[in-house]
């Protein structure tokens, strides 16, 4: 076992290496160990290969199993991109979120964090239309899921995922609205994480008290809910303990800090998260993409030289996608996505 201090993690993450003129190279960053458990899930020479470049702010990616393709989303500039395996980026869907005249305020109309539901449609955190929806890939059909709590409008729905039961957890941010908490747009008091059954119907409240609640992701036994927190005075990640109906059975624990890499300056905040079969956490946040054991311990750090937004399993399961501020990469594991 590798014993490592504070300062030491913090040294190893400033030594990653990363290739400057991003758009001009085929791989970039590097992958820092910090535990010999990685070795399990990673290896450190994987290159980190850039498959698009030039967005606004990439996020959102998922892996469509059914047509063997990657989408994410590019917020700000409202366009949903495509890319498969051989093929260059294409957009995909445009708009992504929002249609219309932008309201006054609206800061980012596109589409951000999405996931594939049982019967393949795919489901959408549609920041612009503030509300969770649903797209049928075969029509391209759109239908509202939710887009209230109790009779006022979402902010600007940020990421999601959904249980193997059918039940979406969602949060909502300000991050939409140009002026934030203090847009005249914003309806609700506060900047809550929610479920909400795939099919529609009531939306639970699960915590009112998040500054700002982002990344959310399950563990495979589906017993825990993680939400990542992008609140420079707050980084962390929580974990909530689920009930077998999905509602949750406590207020919530921190299960891991950022503190110390956000007063290092490193690039970004908690961002989008994910977990493997084996419940390990992929997690973009300070510095790129931490992988962190189910106790909160850190394994390694994957690093591409630019912030990273969120990121996702695809192909054969064992291949993470990365979206990095302005571009997408991917690069292969050891370890599959649940």
């Amino acid at each position: 076992m590798i014993r490592t201090t504070r300062r030491a993690v913090l040294a190893g993450i400033a030594a990653a290496p990363f290739v400057p003129g991003l758009a001009h190279a085929e791989t970039v960053g590097g992958i820092t160990k910090f535990d010999d458990a990685l070795d399990a899930v990673i290896d450190v020479s994987s290159p980190i290969e850039v498959l698009g470049t030039g967005y606004q702010w990439a996020e959102g990616p998922v892996w469509v199993k059914q047509g063997g393709y990657l989408l994410f989303n590019d917020p700000p500039s409202n366009v949903c991109y495509k890319w498969k395996p051989g093929k260059p980026v294409t957009k995909f869907m445009r708009p992504s979120g929002l249609a219309g005249t932008i309201p006054e305020g609206v800061r980012e109309a596109g589409a951000n964090g999405m996931a594939i539901d049982a019967q393949g449609h795919l489901v959408i955190a549609d920041s612009g239309t503030r509300a969770v929806a649903r797209i049928d890939l075969k029509t391209m059909k759109k239908t509202i899921i939710a887009d209230r709590y109790f009779g006022k409008r979402f902010s600007s729905v940020n990421d999601l995922t959904i249980s193997r039961g059918g039940k979406i957890y969602f949060s909502d941010p300000p991050y939409g609205f140009s002026k934030g908490d203090d847009s005249p747009l914003k309806e609700i008091d506060f900047n809550g994480l929610y479920h909400v059954d795939v099919a529609g119907g009531e939306v639970g409240l699960v915590d009112k008290t998040l500054k700002r609640p982002n990344g959310v992701a399950l563990s495979p036994n589906q017993s825990l809910l993680y939400v990542a927190l992008s609140d420079p005075d707050r980084p962390e990640i929580r974990v909530y303990e689920l009930a077998a109906d999905g509602t949750a059975m406590d207020e919530g624990r921190l299960f891991h800090d950022f503190r110390p890499e956000v007063a290092a300056k490193l690039r970004g905040l908690p961002d989008g998260l994910k977990v493997d079969a084996a419940g390990r956490i992929f997690a973009a946040g300070p510095g790129g993409v931490y992988i962190l054991s189910p106790e909160g311990k850190r394994l390694g750090l994957i690093a591409t030289g630019k912030a990273v937004a969120n990121c996702c399993f695809g192909e054969d399961g064992k291949t993470l996608f990365l979206t990095s501020h302005t571009m997408v990469a991917k690069v292969r594991l050891k370890t599959k996505g649940w």
